[in-house]
C-alpha cells in the first residue's frame, strides 16, 4: 500500500505495523457522529428518503409481500455474489431453489448461503440488534461450504488480510485494512455507532457503516457480501424497510469501479460526500426499480388471476408463488400447497394450458420436469444478459509467519 496516497487524516490514517517486515496499514478512526452535509447530499438524501418511502409503501401494500421479498432477496444474493467474481444467473439460482436439476454449482451454491445469511439475520433481528455476534453469525452461514470456507467462518481475522490482485503483498496491494492488534477497538466503535441514534439521518448513518465495516475488513473472505448484506439488515432493523425489498448490489454491480473508488477515496482523500452521494443514488434507484418491477409484477399475478376466474382449483395459489420463484417444479407445488403430487401436476398443466407458465423439459440426466413463467422472469431480470458478469478480485490473505 502507497502511504502517499492517504493525503488526510479525517477518517483515519497509515501506521506502519512493527518488526522487521513491517508494513503499512490503514487505521479509521471512530465512525464521525455528525457530520455535515453539503447541498449535493441533501438534494440526494431527500430523493433516496421519498423513494425508499414508497417501496416501504408498496411493500405494506401487497398481497403477499413475503413473496416478493423472496424474489428480490435473490435478486440482492445474485448481484452481491457475482460483484465477488460468481458467475451464477437469476435463473439458475431459482432453478435451484425450485429443486429443479442437478446438484447446484459452487457459483450457485454461494448464492444460496447468501440468501440463507439474510434470512438467518433477519429472523435473529427479532432477538438481536445490529450486533457483532450477529455478524459472526450470519458470517459462518455465508461462508460454509464455499470457496474461502477454510478462512474461518464466523471468526473474525486473527492474521493481516489486504485487497488486491492474487499476486499482490502488502507493499504492492491497493488497500491494507488495520492491523489485528486494532481489530477489536475498530469493532466495537462500529457496533456502538450501529446502535446509536446519531444526529444524522438514517440513510447517512447507513451509508458511514457501510464504509466503515468494509474499511475495517474484519474477516479474511467475504466482507463485500456481508458488508452489503447488512445494509439491507440495518434498513429493516430501524423499520425503514418492512420486507428485504432493497436490492442495492444490483446498483453497486453496475457501477463496480466507482464503488470501489468511492470508498478508496475516504480513505485518501476525505471525499465523504461523494461517497454518500453514491450510496444514496444507489439507495433511491433501486428502491424505483424496485418499486417498478412490484408494479409490473402485480399486474402480471392480476391478469394471470382475471384468466382463472370461476376456476374452482387453486391454481391461483400457485400463481402468487411464482411472484417469489418464477420457476415451478411438480414437488415444488407438492410442498409449498400440501397437496399430492398428481395434484400439483394437474395445477402446473392449467396454468400451461393459459401460457402462464411453459415446460422447459428435464433439466439434466434424471432431472425432474421444470415449467418457467419467462413474463415474471423477465421482470425480475429486468436488463439483457444477466448471465453476463466479470470476474473480480478477491481479499488476499497473509497468514501468520508470513510476514
Amino acid at each position: 500500500m502507497d502511504p502517499t496516497k492517504f493525503v488526510r487524516t479525517e477518517f483515519g490514517e497509515v501506521v506502519r505495523t512493527l518488526g522487521d517486515h513491517g508494513f503499512f496499514a490503514y487505521l479509521p478512526s471512530a465512525v464521525p457522529r455528525q457530520i455535515e452535509l453539503d447541498s449535493r447530499t441533501v438534494l440526494l438524501l431527500s430523493d433516496a428518503d421519498d423513494a425508499l418511502g414508497r417501496l416501504a409503501g408498496v411493500g405494506r401494500l401487497l398481497p403477499n409481500p413475503h413473496l416478493l421479498a423472496s424474489a428480490y432477496l435473490t435478486q440482492e444474493a445474485v448481484a452481491s455474489s457475482r460483484i465477488e467474481g460468481t458467475q451464477a444467473s437469476l435463473s439458475e439460482v431459482f432453478r435451484a431453489v425450485a429443486g429443479g436439476g442437478s446438484p447446484p454449482s459452487s457459483d450457485v451454491q454461494e448464492v444460496r448461503n447468501y440468501i440463507a445469511a439474510l434470512e438467518h439475520g433477519l429472523a435473529r433481528l427479532q432477538e438481536l440488534p445490529i450486533c457483532l455476534r450477529l455478524t459472526r453469525e450470519i458470517h459462518r452461514t455465508l461462508m460454509t461450504n464455499v470457496r474461502g470456507r477454510e478462512q474461518h467462518p464466523g471468526e473474525f481475522r486473527t492474521t493481516q488480510n489486504w485487497i488486491g490482485s492474487s499476486g499482490d503483498r502488502p507493499e504492492t496491494a491497493a488497500f491494507v485494512p488495520p492491523p489485528v492488534d486494532h481489530l477489536a477497538d475498530c469493532l466495537a466503535d462500529w457496533e456502538r455507532y450501529a446502535n446509536e441514534t446519531p444526529p444524522v439521518p438514517v440513510l447517512v448513518q447507513c451509508g458511514l457503516l457501510h464504509y466503515q465495516f468494509e474499511t475495517i475488513h474484519p474477516f479474511l473472505d467475504g466482507n463485500g457480501r456481508l458488508g452489503r448484506l447488512l445494509i439491507v439488515l440495518f434498513l429493516v432493523s430501524r423499520a425503514r424497510l418492512p420486507q428485504p425489498l432493497l436490492h442495492i448490489s444490483r446498483f453497486f454491480e453496475d457501477n463496480r469501479a466507482e464503488y470501489y473508488d468511492r470508498l478508496q477515496s475516504v480513505r485518501e482523500r476525505g471525499e465523504i460526500q461523494e461517497w454518500l452521494q453514491l450510496f444514496l443514488t444507489a439507495v433511491a434507484v433501486q428502491a424505483r426499480d424496485a418499486v417498478d418491477r412490484a408494479e409490473a409484477l402485480v399486474d402480471l399475478r392480476e391478469r394471470y388471476r382475471q384468466a382463472l376466474r370461476g376456476s374452482r382449483s387453486r391454481a391461483p395459489e400457485v400463481v402468487d408463488l411464482l411472484l417469489g420463484n418464477p420457476v415451478l417444479t411438480a414437488g415444488r407445488v407438492e410442498r409449498e400447497l400440501a397437496v399430492t403430487n398428481a395434484g400439483a401436476l394437474n395445477l402446473i398443466r392449467q396454468l400451461e394450458s393459459l401460457e402462464v407458465v411453459q415446460d422447459v423439459g428435464r433439466t439434466g440426466r434424471g432431472g425432474r420436469r421444470v415449467w418457467v413463467a419467462h413474463e415474471v422472469l423477465t421482470v425480475l431480470e429486468g436488463r439483457s444478459g444477466d448471465d453476463q458478469s466479470t470476474p473480480a478480485d478477491h481479499d488476499v490473505t497473509m497468514h501468520e509467519g508470513a510476514q
